[in-house]
This record gives C-alpha cells, structure tokens and sequence, in this order.
C-alpha cells in the first residue's frame, strides 16, 4: 500500500516514504527525508534536512524534526538524523541534525516514548527504551543509555552522558555524568540510590539488585577516591556481571559523575 498524504501537505518530490506511512494535513515533508513503513505523522509537522525515520513512527502536531542545529559553528554541512523504529514523539518536540564537529549524526533509538515539548540538540546518541516527561532538554553532544528515564524539565549540560537505568526527578539539572542504574534529583543533579523499582520492573533477580547497592555504597558510601573505587567495583564484577557496567561507565566518563 502507497503512503497516504493529506492534500494540504507539502512533500518533496525527492523524499522517500515507505508503505503505510502517513503524512497529515500542513505538514511538511524535505527532500533528503527518508521515513519507513507504517509511521504515522500527524499535522503541522515539518521534517527536514537528511533525516532518517524508522518504520512504525508517531509523530505528533507542531513537532520540528531535523533541522539545523543550534551551533554558530554550523555552515549548512549535510549532517545528519537518525531515528530508529517504533518510537512515540509528542507534541512541539525538536531534534536538531549533527555537526561536523562530532559524530556529525544526531540518532535516537527505538522504542521510545519521547513527551511534548522536548528538545534533543546535535548530536545526541539516545539508545532505546528511553521515556522523557515533558520539556526534558538535551543540550548538544549528551549521550543517554538503553532504559533512562528524564522527569518532567530534567535539563542535560552538553556532553554530559547519563547511564542506563538511570532515573532522574522532575527539575533535575545534570551538568556531569549519571553513573548507570541511579536516581537522581535536585539542582544540581545529587544521587539518591539505585533505581530498585525500575530494575524489577525490568526483570532484575534480586541478587543482582542487592549487588547493585553493594556497588552504590562502595562509589557514594565508603570514603574512597574514585579510582579506588573503581578498582573495588571491578573486582566485584567478577562475581556480579551488572556491576561491570559502573566500571565501563567511569572509566569513560569525561565530565566526572555527580556526587
């Protein structure tokens, strides 16, 4: 089946869509856009730039997808948007295209479940699973893991890198790195234990859960420097496989994390 377009909207001839896809009224579609089977894209909706869509997209009204980033260093460079499959963007949300300065692609996983007004800048990796509350705001180069959720106006200083599993409060302000598997809150961003609902939730044993505190005490609890810690942890990932996943994260952390 063709894609089915409003006759109000405004697409390229050089855009790609694939089966199924939807295009709604005022919308509006550019020439380098490729969007795959069975995404739906509501009205007012302006893709552009060399963009990238998945299959089984939705994609709410007024949302800004793929235009040129936020950077006075930006001269127009075909960069890039990658999104990936089966993600939920609401209303008013902006995703900029990459620079050349970085990877030179912004890309957002899959399975996604993105809330109005959010703001992904250049360059952002987001992996997938990810939920962020309404005006969660990325600023450019951030990384987010598989699994974090951003609470509502959670605000991310620029090359900050937020682990997986994390989840932060509403009004969160991030200006370093959020190890894996944290909850974080306040202005700035201050840790306050592991995630334990969201790891069960998730399928975590309780083994696992336990091992992950063990961790949290021995990088926030016990008094030692942080390379001592990290040798600690990674000794206790030898019996616990999760908590490799704090060794990896600090050893390439380039912010330093929140304490």
């Amino acid at each position: 089946m063709s894609a089915k377009i409003h006759p109000t909207a405004i697409v390229h001839p050089g855009a790609k869509l694939g089966a199924r896809v939807e295009i709604g009224a005022y919308s509006m579609i550019g020439a380098h856009v490729e969007i795959g089977e069975a995404t739906w894209v509501g009205p007012h909706v302006v893709i552009n730039g060399h963009t990238r869509i998945g299959r089984e997209n939705r994609i709410y009204q007024f949302s800004s997808l793929g235009e040129a980033p936020q950077d006075k260093k930006y001269a127009g460079e075909p960069t890039r948007l990658e999104i990936g499959d089966n993600n939920t963007i609401r209303e008013f949300c902006t995703f900029n295209v990459g620079t050349v300065h970085d990877a030179g692609v912004t890309r957002i996983g899959s399975d996604n479940w993105i809330m109005a007004y959010v703001h992904i800048a250049h360059d952002c990796q987001v992996g997938d699973h990810t939920i962020f509350a309404n005006n969660a705001q990325l600023a450019g180069h951030v990384h987010i893991d598989d699994w974090a959720i951003l609470g509502g106006y959670t605000g991310v200083h620029q090359f900050c890198h937020v682990g997986a599993h994390v989840m932060t409060a509403v009004g969160t302000v991030i200006l370093q790195d959020v190890p894996p598997y944290l909850m974080a809150a306040g202005n700035t961003a201050t840790p306050y234990g592991i995630n334990v609902e969201g790891l069960k939730r998730r399928g975590f044993h309780a083994d696992a859960i336990t091992a992950l505190k063990r961790a949290y005490r021995v990088l926030y609890k016990s008094g030692l420097m942080l390379e001592e810690a990290r040798e600690k942890l990674a000794g206790m990932s030898q019996e616990q496989p999760d908590v490799q996943r704090f060794v990896d994260f600090l050893e390439h952390s380039r912010r330093g994390i929140i304490r």
